[in-house]
């Protein structure tokens, strides 16, 4: 995650409205802000490849699609976030300009600087939404995506998907292809390390 600046007594609401009038969009957690950096096409590509097809999947349906612009607010952990991909179906949310809070999928397409952090931290205050059923992580150099349901016990179940799959996502009753993701992303050809296939639970 990128460097954070602090400031004291900075609140979300002075967030908010600090934000609003800046250039470039940055992230807020418990008064820290960070700035967002640029994506790869292969970060892009992806997002966009995700987002058609569950755009056209969700049409008619109670459900919105939303792309990095849109913010999404985690109160418990008094904290603002730009998923890569989002998706709410809840009918408050539409009813909010600038921010959503009851997503049903979270999707962040990893990079180095920020795989970690997705992984570890954001995961933790993810798991803190109610609604939250589905956080998808992929993988932008290599065919890997994980998937981290939230099963009828609140426990979050891992399945992981690699080259010739089929990517389930339960919450949208939506499937597809893994090859349909990395349309038009071309990866290397020696990935820094091979896909391997768990399931796993995790509280």
């Amino acid at each position: 995650m990128p460097q954070a600046q602090t400031k004291p007594g900075f609140t979300a609401e002075d967030y908010l409205a600090w934000e609003e009038h800046r250039p470039e969009k940055h992230e807020y957690l418990a008064g820290e802000i960070f700035a967002m950096v640029g994506a790869t096409d292969a970060h892009v590509t992806i997002s966009l490849n995700l987002a058609t097809l569950l755009r056209s999947h969700l049409r008619g349906s109670p459900c919105r699609v939303y792309m990095p612009d849109m913010k999404l607010r985690v109160e418990t952990a008094d904290a603002f976030f730009y998923p890569d991909l989002m998706v709410t179906c809840s009918l408050e949310d539409r009813a909010l300009p600038h921010f959503k809070r009851q997503p049903t999928l979270l999707v962040e397409v990893l990079s180095k600087s920020t795989a970690a952090f997705d992984r570890g931290r954001k995961f933790e205050i993810y798991r803190q939404l109610p609604s939250l059923r589905e956080y998808v992580l992929i993988e932008q150099d290599r065919m890997s995506v994980d998937c981290f349901r939230r099963d009828e016990r609140s426990q979050w179940v891992l399945r992981a998907y690699g080259p010739g799959d089929r990517i389930e996502l339960s919450s949208l009753e939506f499937s597809m292809p893994i090859e349909a993701l990395y349309e038009d992303v071309a990866l290397p050809e020696n990935p820094d390390e091979p896909w391997r296939l768990s399931d796993n639970k995790m509280q």
